[in-house]
Parts: structure tokens; sequence; C-alpha cells
């Protein structure tokens, strides 16, 4: 099982142009290299950054939980399978903070997804107010069990534990309790489940929370953005 190593672009960069020029230094740079990357760009730039390389995969940042309708500004998964992309990020603590996604509502996304043949990243971790209230375990649970719900084969499933007070934030979470998160979260899961880390990724950092930390790859945000830099953090995962 290689290790999975996710770009989210987040609301960036500004320009087609931009978009293309960052995918093909990260799909060159990553020739040769032993690990599954995924690059989730906005949706517009989806079919701009380009298919078929055989090098990396393309996937969505979020999805609609209908096929179609009266749903303004959403997508679906089928228009996601219809551009070729494999994967979409699902449950983003970004997605539920300032858009009211709920446990609920990122389990009826995952479903639609599945149905629709796509990879999930799931996306799960508490707040710094949940973390010093001892409650880091209950959130986790809670967020796993219900964002699962209903769904026997996690074959398609890859969960990411991002702890909302380190991204974006350059307060990432040590090796130590990230090693003691991603334990937590094998109890409920499959053991062939991936479980990847996000939260103020870089270079100098990324390799500790796999070799060290137990991971199973890992869910990088800005640092993706610098074709050098997450080419670093590809092979930190070798």
């Amino acid at each position: 099982m290689k290790n999975l190593i996710v770009a989210n672009w987040k609301m960036n960069p500004n320009s087609q142009k931009e978009a293309k020029d960052i995918f093909d230094a990260i799909r060159e740079g990553a020739r040769g290299l032993d690990a599954e990357v995924v690059v989730c760009p906005p949706a517009v730039y989806l079919y701009a950054s380009g298919f078929g390389q055989g090098i990396i995969s393309m996937g969505a940042q979020n999805v609609h939980f209908e096929d179609k309708g009266a749903f303004t500004g959403e997508i679906s998964a089928l228009m996601i399978k219809d551009l070729e992309a494999e994967y979409v990020i699902i449950g983003h603590s970004e997605r539920r903070k300032y858009f009211g996604e709920t446990d609920e509502s990122v389990n009826k996304k995952i479903k639609k997804a599945l149905e629709a043949g796509l990879k999930i990243i799931f996306c799960i971790g508490e707040t710094a107010e949940e973390r010093d209230a001892g409650k880091k375990n209950e959130v986790l649970e809670r967020q796993v069990k219900i964002g699962l719900f209903g769904i026997d084969n996690l074959e398609n499933i890859n969960i990411a534990y991002e702890p909302v007070w380190a991204i974006g934030t350059g307060n990432n979470c040590s090796v130590e309790e990230t090693k003691e998160s991603v334990n937590f979260i094998r109890k409920f899961v499959k053991p062939k489940t991936r479980i990847l880390y996000g939260g103020s990724v870089k270079s100098e950092n990324s390799g500790g929370y796999i070799k060290d930390a137990g991971a199973n790859g890992l869910l990088v945000g800005g640092a993706s953005l610098s074709a050098e830099e997450f080419v670093k953090i590809i092979k930190s995962a070798e």
C-alpha cells in the first residue's frame, strides 16, 4: 500500500495558467517517486490542469449529496467523475466552519461520492477548545462513526486527521500526539484504511508523520502551491 500525498490548493491560484504551471512542475518532480500523488485544485481548474499522465491523480475539494437539481453553485459527484477525477475531499474543517457542514451532511456526501465511483479523502479533527477540554477522542469517534454510518465497504475511504487548531497556523501537531490520534482512529476502521495527517505540513516535518507517527500519507495545504516544496514532501514519504 503506497503512501497517499494529497495537495489541497483551496481557493488558489488566481489563474488557469498558474494552476497548470504548478501542476506540470509537480508532475515532472513526482516522476519515479514511490507514492500515490493527488492534486485537488479548485473545481474550475480540474479539466485545465490535465489528465491521463499516469503520475498524478486529480481530486475535487467538495461535492454535493444530490446528482442534479436546483442547487446553485454546487457540483455533483457525477460531474466530478465525468472530468476523470478520481478523488474528492469531504468534510474539511473549513467546509464545516464556513459553510455549515455537519457530520450528517458529510455522511450523505460520502455515500453519493462512493456511488459515483470516487475515492474519498474524509477529513476529521478537533478544535483547540475541544482539545483543551479533553474531548479530542470523543470528537474523533463521533465524526468517524457518523461520517461512515451505513458504509460497510471502506476500500475507497481514506481518512485525513487534521486537528483544526493546526491548519494554516504553523502550529503543527507533534509526532507523538499525531501517533496517538492515528492509533485511536484505527480502532474504528479496517486495518488497510489509509490514515493521513494534515495541518501545517511542510518538508521539514512531513517525513516524521509517516515514519514515526504511523500515518499513511499527508494532506497538504499551503505548501502544495509551491511545486518545489510539495515535491520535497512527496520525497519525504518514501
